[in-house]
């Protein structure tokens, strides 16, 4: 990767009014890593005087846990973190994707495919052949058609991206043989339907952009620019997610958590100090892109508060 574009990305920013969002997904309560992502995209949105929104992205209800959105909000809100909007809830904008895929389905860009992944496992789980339309009734998911296209992107902490989607990514799913949209055509679909311009999220799906920006220009949407933050993981390298039963926040006592997060984004140790509302506004004024760190960390140092 090039060196980091932060300035070349904040140029391309101020061409029109800020707008960023955080997207969590109600498996679980909110945890340590999504709380750096929820405050990263809050402050790059304060900073710039923009909105920033929350939405929630229940596209998949058996992994859904109940009450987990609600807990979410709340405790976004003891941290300081409340949305300038209401919050969208994909579960409710199903026929905004369905008219999405038909329109990728009529320009020959989508197509119905039964393969299992028995069968892609000679591809390393990648669809990259044609394959027989299913028979009638058959239950079948829906692709993307990828193009054998290399297409980057300048993040503004990871700097300049690129992937073979057709060798990296295959045909990708739009919507699952269960009925179920896929989050690659939701969050695109929605992105652009909230007028984001800038995507601030953690690294984890830095390898989903350029895959989302092919649909964003099949679809004939704008492209925001993208921010990758930095993962928070676990002593073994993995992702601090709720898949691992990390442990939440703690929303009666939310400042030894922001002052990591704080440091974790590698932000100034001087707004590490005063009420929520103080440390949040000391951040916001004090809040520099260039020192987020690039790199992926092993793991979250441990310190006194």
């Amino acid at each position: 990767m090039d060196e980091r574009a932060g300035q070349h990305r904040d140029d391309a920013v101020k061409t029109s009014r800020y707008r960023g969002r955080f997207a969590p997904s109600p498996t679980g309560d909110l945890h340590f890593g999504s709380l750096v992502a929820a405050l990263g995209s809050w402050l790059r949105a304060q900073s710039k005087g923009g909105a920033w929104l929350v939405r929630i992205e229940d596209l998949d209800p058996p992994r859904d846990v109940a009450g987990a959105a609600e807990r979410i909000l709340a405790t976004l809100a003891a941290f300081g973190l409340v949305p300038d909007e209401p919050v969208l809830r994909q579960s409710e904008r199903h026929a905004l994707y369905e008219a999405a895929l038909r329109q990728l389905i009529a320009r020959g860009l989508a197509f119905p495919c039964a393969c299992s992944r028995k069968q892609l496992e000679a591809s390393g789980g990648l669809h990259l052949a044609s394959c027989p339309a299913p028979a009638a009734g058959t239950a079948h998911a829906w692709r993307a058609r990828v193009p054998d296209l290399d297409l980057g992107f300048d993040d503004a902490v990871v700097g300049h991206y690129a992937q073979s989607l057709r060798r990296e990514v295959g045909d990708f799913v739009l919507k699952r043989n269960d009925g179920l949209f896929a989050y690659q055509l939701a969050v695109v679909v929605d992105d652009a339907a909230q007028g984001i311009t800038e995507v601030v999220r953690g690294a984890d799906l830095l390898d989903s952009t350029p895959r989302q920006i092919w649909l964003q220009q099949a679809l004939g949407l704008p492209t925001p620019a993208y921010l990758h933050l930095p993962l928070v993981l676990d002593e073994h390298g993995r992702k601090l997610g709720k898949s691992l039963a990390s442990l939440p926040v703690d929303a009666g006592d939310p400042l030894p958590a922001l002052r990591a997060a704080l440091r974790f984004l590698g932000q100034s140790e001087h707004t590490a100090r005063g009420s929520v509302a103080d440390l949040l506004q000391r951040a916001t004024n004090a809040f520099d892109i260039d020192a987020i760190p690039a790199a992926i960390p092993s793991r979250i140092v441990e310190g006194s508060d």
